[in-house]
Parts: structure tokens; C-alpha cells; sequence
């Protein structure tokens, strides 16, 4: 799961603009507020990604760690030509993670796992053998992302989470019934590691 992450930064009227390349993605260009916003000692970004389709999976009924490893190599099976069509993809980074919060910040026993379609496959991508796993059209979204290192499971994600809702507190438009656990690397990286908390603003 290797994508090339490139990011050139312009100024314009006082505001520095950070353009985000990466070469894997169908997105292919995301905007951010450069630097990361810090708010109480905790920093964050504001993201913008397109419109795009996406291979989805979800289940119920399991915890997030019981069953977000194997929601991911479903997924990857897939793209490594697990599909009618035979079709060996490469594999946009991140895999995201849907989650849906309770009150209490813990999460509900339903996960949606998820991993953009590459650029060359978006128009019509491959058929999936698994019928559990469908092809989804997500409009564009805007995003606030908190970015953590270390290996990440349920209780990982949640701190963070809690984290970023303390930072953005009322001054944000976020919506609160679900958000995104983003990971960027394979379970045999030992070190270096990289996982986002995503929260999506409410659009008008």
C-alpha cells in the first residue's frame, strides 16, 4: 500500500495555501490550510477532497478491533484482482473506517471500511467477486483531521477523537453521529506509523 505524497505550498494574500499531489489517488488534488491550525495545544488541518467512488465493506455486530483487519484484507483482496475482471489495482492510501459514536464517545457494534477506486478504474470499476462488497459513489467532502502515530485500535481512535472535539468545541460545524479512522500503513510497519481522525463539516 504505497502512495507518493507530494505538497507544495503557495501564499496567497497572507494565507498559505498547501496543494496536496498524491500520485495514486483519484482525488489527485486536496486543499489545506498551511501551516496546522493550533488550538490548545493540539494541531489540525482542514482538508478538501472530491467526489469519487469508492470499494466499500461493512459489518455489525463486532467491535472495531474484532473485525477492522479483516474488513481491510477483504478489501485488499479485491484490489489485488480478487474481482470478475481480474484487475490487479494499486491501493490509494488511506483505509478509512466509518464509525458511529454513542453518547458516550464509545462506539456502536457497525463499521464501514472503505478505500478509494485508483484514477484508471474510476469510470467503470472491476466487479466484485465478494457480494459483500459493493462500489459506492461518495460526494466531495471537507474535512477536519487530526493526525496521530503508533499502532491504532478502537480505544486509540476514540482518545484522539475525543481530542479534536475538545479542540474544535462549538467553533466548528462537524457532524457528530459518525466520523473517519483514517490508517496509512500495513500492520508489519513497526515504526513511523501514521492514522488520522477525520471529522466531516457539515455542508450548507
Amino acid at each position: 500500500m504505497d502512495s507518493t505524497l507530494w505538497a507544495v505550498s503557495v501564499c496567497v494574500s497572507h494565507v498559505c495555501v498547501c496543494v496536496l499531489l498524491e500520485t495514486d489517488s483519484p482525488l489527485r488534488l486536496s486543499l489545506s490550510i498551511c501551516p496546522s491550525v493550533t488550538q490548545d495545544g493540539v494541531s489540525y488541518e482542514v482538508r478538501r477532497y472530491d467526489a469519487c467512488k469508492y470499494v466499500c465493506l461493512s459489518l455489525e455486530g463486532r467491535s472495531f478491533d474484532q473485525v477492522s483487519g479483516e474488513l481491510q484484507r477483504r478489501l485488499l483482496t479485491y484490489m489485488s484482482g480478487g474481482n470478475e475482471q481480474g484487475e490487479v489495482m494499486n491501493t490509494p492510501i488511506p483505509v478509512i473506517f466509518t464509525v458511529f459514536p454513542r453518547d458516550d464517545g464509545s462506539l456502536n457494534r457497525r463499521l464501514v471500511a472503505a478505500l478509494r477506486i485508483p484514477l484508471s478504474f474510476q469510470i467503470s470499476p472491476p466487479t466484485p467477486t465478494d457480494t459483500s462488497i459493493r462500489i459506492e459513489d461518495r460526494p466531495g467532502m471537507t474535512v477536519y483531521v487530526l493526525q496521530f502515530g503508533g499502532f491504532a485500535g478502537e480505544s486509540e481512535f476514540r482518545a484522539e477523537a475525543s481530542r479534536l472535539t475538545c479542540t474544535l468545541g462549538d467553533s466548528a460545524p462537524f457532524q457528530r453521529k459518525q466520523y473517519l479512522c483514517c490508517s496509512y500503513d500495513p500492520p508489519i510497519k513497526p515504526y513511523g506509523r501514521r492514522n488520522e481522525i477525520w471529522f466531516l463539516q457539515d455542508e450548507p
